[in-house]
Formats: structure tokens, C-alpha cells, sequence
């Protein structure tokens, strides 16, 4: 079944909606599957990576199913099954398992895309977003520079945090992504106990890349700088 979903997502082209990532867990600093099950993720997909660097849609939707390493935050796939993070964002509790998707015809990874992705496009009140965090590589913007186009019209890199609370629904999540050439991009999305919690160890602690995600260009946890910080109106 998740095979079969995986090739149906390469077909659609969904896994150019997410970055990069790192197999490696931060927390634990140890991979939550095997380079066997990294390898076949990426075979079914059709798409080259190189251990432990992969399609983030891939690892953190898939992968974290398939995962029983135990984190901090118990086990990876349990975001997708338990359904506090489908009800964050809206839907049924189920929405993001397996055979609820299949039944439908779906895929969880196109339902995660369709939920999550606009939380970092576009950020607004009536879908819950109250709170947006853009961080970017420390030499990408010159404090010389004035009058700089705003982040949405540029075309470099840079990472969103989007902290999702809406007040008819239960729970809050957090959606995290960035854009490069001027396209958004999925890193990962998981639902948050302590939403205030968390925004205060973001405001606190060094901004850097966070939640695994990789670029081309630099390794996961390097350093950014806090580009902007709002809450939506």
C-alpha cells in the first residue's frame, strides 16, 4: 500500500512540493529508518539521494511510518496516525493514515501536501495561522542593501516556521518549509502541546535550520538569522 502510494505521488509530481531532509533525528542524533528503507523510499519514488540526504515528503511522511525508533517525542509515524495533527490542520482525525487515503484514492503524502503547504504560501487568520517566524541564510541579505524586494519576491533562500491555532479546532501544529528560487517548499509538519512553549524556545534559543531539514548548499543546523517575525492579521 504505501509502495503503491509513493509511485502514485511521483506520477503526480507531488515530491518537488518538498525539500530536502536528514535521515538523521536531531534529537536522538541517530536515523529513524535503515539505508535499506532509504534506499527503497527514494527507488520507488524515482529519484536520486544519497544517504543520509533525501526528499523530505519522502522521509518524514513515509519514512516516519515506517520508522520504530523511539525519539523524545515517542515515534515518528505517530503524527500521522494518532490524528492530532490532522484535526490541527482541520480535518478528520484519520485523514493522514494509510488505508483512510487509500480507500479514497488518495495518498497521505498529497493530503499532507494540500493541508500544510498553504500554512507557509500564504499565512492568514481564517486558516489559523497566528504566528510566522522567517529566518534566512546570514549571508544572503547585506544589511546595505536598501529597499530590498520582500522575501515573497526574491529569489533566494530562506525558511518559515508557521504556528497553526486555530480556535475552532482542537490542537495547534507547527509547518515548517522553505523557499529557494522563489518556490516554497515542505520540510515537515507535526502538532504542537505547547504552542507558547515553543515559540518561546524559537525566540530564545540560536535561529538555525530546524525539524532535519537539508539544503544543497549547507548541512542541517546551520546557522540563520532572524529575518522577520509577526503575528497574522
Amino acid at each position: 500500500m504505501m509502495l503503491q502510494q509513493i509511485r502514485m505521488d511521483a506520477a503526480a509530481g507531488r515530491f518537488d512540493d518538498w525539500a530536502l531532509s536528514t535521515v538523521i533525528d536531531e534529537n536522538i542524533q541517530a536515523p529513524v529508518i535503515s539505508v535499506d528503507q532509504f534506499d527503497e523510499l527514494h527507488a520507488a519514488a524515482g529519484l536520486t539521494a544519497s544517504w543520509p540526504i533525501g526528499n523530505a515528503g519522502l522521509l518524514h511522511v513515509y519514512g516516519y511510518l515506517l520508522s520504530t525508533v523511539v525519539t523524545p517525542y515517542g515515534l515518528k509515524g505517530d503524527r500521522w496516525r494518532d490524528g492530532a495533527l490532522a484535526e490541527a490542520l482541520g480535518l478528520a482525525p484519520e485523514a493522514f493514515r494509510l488505508d483512510t487515503a487509500a480507500a479514497a484514492g488518495d495518498t497521505v503524502l498529497q493530503r499532507v501536501t494540500a493541508a500544510a503547504l498553504p500554512h507557509l504560501v500564504k499565512p492568514s487568520v481564517p486558516t489559523g495561522d497566528r504566528h510566522v517566524l522567517d529566518d534566512e541564510l546570514p549571508d544572503e541579505r547585506p544589511d546595505d542593501l536598501p529597499g530590498r524586494p520582500a522575501a515573497s519576491a526574491t529569489g533566494d533562500t530562506w525558511f518559515r516556521t508557521t504556528v497553526v491555532e486555530a480556535s475552532d479546532r482542537a490542537g495547534a501544529a507547527l509547518v515548517y518549509g522553505v523557499n529557494e528560487g522563489g518556490r516554497m517548499r515542505l520540510v515537515t509538519a507535526f502538532p504542537l502541546a505547547d504552542p507558547a512553549g515553543t515559540l518561546d524556545a524559537l525566540a530564545t534559543e540560536p535561529v538555525r535550520m530546524r525539524y532535519n531539514a537539508a539544503l544543497a548548499t549547507a548541512p542541517p543546523r546551520s546557522p540563520l538569522r532572524r529575518r522577520a517575525e509577526s503575528h497574522v492579521r
